[in-house]
């Protein structure tokens, strides 16, 4: 598994987010959003975290202090219960290391460390077989398919992965 160290998010991390702004990164949020748009969600991110409801990272591997990408997770009501949804972007030069596995293992690792046992989904797209392969990667349990709302008005048909926080880590 790759050499990955989780760094919260900060002010920083605006230039991060405005490299993840690629069609190919943001086809599953409808495309890339305008600058305005990513400075209100590196503003969203930082919010999340002071509200203690949602905590994004920068993804740090060695030799790249500035981050290759992106993991978090925010509360989520799953039907009834109270969850997690996770999601992550890694570069495109940076693919297939092994970077969005260990990242999102040390995620899991991170949720725990807070004293939270709450379940985490994911929810690529059925026809996204590199996530779906990273939610295998990192111990999720594929529920089955399902419409996902991932932003007001945009459903898409995704998979609802799974992890049970209670388990003992991997």
């Amino acid at each position: 598994m790759a050499d990955v160290t989780l760094v919260p998010w900060s002010a920083d991390d605006l230039d991060l987010l405005r490299r993840a702004n690629t069609p190919e990164l943001m086809d599953q949020m409808g495309g890339p959003e305008t600058d305005e748009q990513v400075i209100a969600r590196h503003e969203k991110y930082q919010r999340l975290w002071r509200e203690g409801t949602g905590f994004q990272f920068r993804i740090v591997i060695p030799g790249h202090p500035e981050g290759v990408g992106i993991v978090g997770y925010w509360e989520l009501a799953h039907g009834d219960e109270p969850a997690f949804e996770s999601g992550w972007s890694v570069e495109a030069e940076y693919r297939g290391l092994g970077i969005a596995p260990a990242a999102v293992l040390a995620m899991f690792a991170a949720v725990r460390a807070r004293g939270d046992v709450r379940p985490v989904h994911a929810y690529p797209r059925v026809d996204n077989p590199a996530s779906n392969a990273v939610c295998r990667k990192a111990g999720f349990t594929l529920l089955g398919p399902v419409e996902f709302e991932v932003t007001p008005g945009r459903v898409l048909h995704t998979n609802d992965w799974v992890h049970d926080l209670s388990a003992a880590p991997a």
